[in-house]
């Protein structure tokens, strides 16, 4: 899909604050209010924009303890990292999972309501699955940053 100028710009604002309406959108970014919501209907339809959330505080939810969780499966077979793959979209603990490449197979970011309920989580989605060799959790001490925002340069867009 072709981006322009506009589009890069609605896309950085659309990231910090979604909850701009049409009118505000259009006067930060020149456009009309009915513009905007054209540009922003083919951004979602083409996947650009992937969803519209609202980003929770884990601690405010009972849910203050974070861990990133590297994981080395058994065996790097095309239905066993499949199969892992579809076990971490099932698994509201894992607020993100990544296939990655190095001494891992994947890194997970895991949450928790306490230490407790971690080890809990770990035997129900570690030991009792056959295709994982093993996983080393790190502790998250304090969230520095956090987020999805994409860096768009929208010198980069005619």
């Amino acid at each position: 899909m072709n981006l322009d100028r506009l589009d890069a710009r609605l896309l950085t604002i659309m990231q910090s604050n979604n909850r701009h309406s049409s009118e505000e959108l259009g006067a930060m970014v020149g456009l009309s209010a009915t513009a905007v919501q054209r540009r922003l209907k083919r951004l979602r339809e083409k996947g650009v924009i992937e969803a519209d959330v609202s980003i929770v505080k884990p601690k405010a939810v009972g849910r203050p303890i974070a861990m990133l969780v590297l994981v080395s499966l058994e065996r790097e077979r095309a239905d066993i990292v499949d199969r892992f793959k579809q076990s971490i979209r099932q698994t509201p603990e894992v607020m993100n999972g990544y296939y990655v490449t190095g001494d891992s197979d994947f890194v997970l970011i895991v949450t928790a309501q306490s230490m407790e309920d971690y080890e809990g989580f770990t035997r129900k989605f570690f030991y009792e699955n056959p295709d994982i060799k093993g996983f080393k959790t790190m502790v998250v001490m304090d969230r520095v940053k956090t987020g999805f925002s994409v860096p768009i340069n929208v010198d980069d867009f005619s």
